[in-house]
């Protein structure tokens, strides 16, 4: 599994880029790469989905974890770049109602 994370140089964003696969493979490395981000209160994350082509149910977890931490600190989130089965997922899933998705 292969995550990047590129932040601004004022720490108000960050963009995390995700592989092929979003899975319980990814776990740790998710983990340590939007609590590793280092933006500020008031900032936005961004989880980019572009290459992302499968996501399981260990993902949305993964992704409400990364909810609860960043929203405790004032940092926005927006999910980018959904292909239509993912966005399908998080529509089901009502995730559409708890994430900006664009």
């Amino acid at each position: 599994m292969s995550i990047a994370v590129i932040s601004n140089a004022s720490s108000t964003e960050a963009t995390l880029s995700m592989d092929k696969n979003f899975d319980f493979n990814c776990v740790n490395e998710f983990l340590c790469a939007y609590e590793g981000a280092g933006i500020v209160s008031g900032g936005h994350f961004i989880v980019d989905l572009r290459r992302t082509h499968y996501m399981d149910s260990s993902a949305l977890g993964m992704l409400i974890n990364m909810h609860k931490f960043l929203i405790d600190k004032n940092i926005g989130i927006r999910i980018i770049n959904s292909s239509a089965q993912i966005r399908k997922i998080f529509t089901i899933s009502r995730f559409d109602k708890k994430f900006q998705i664009d």
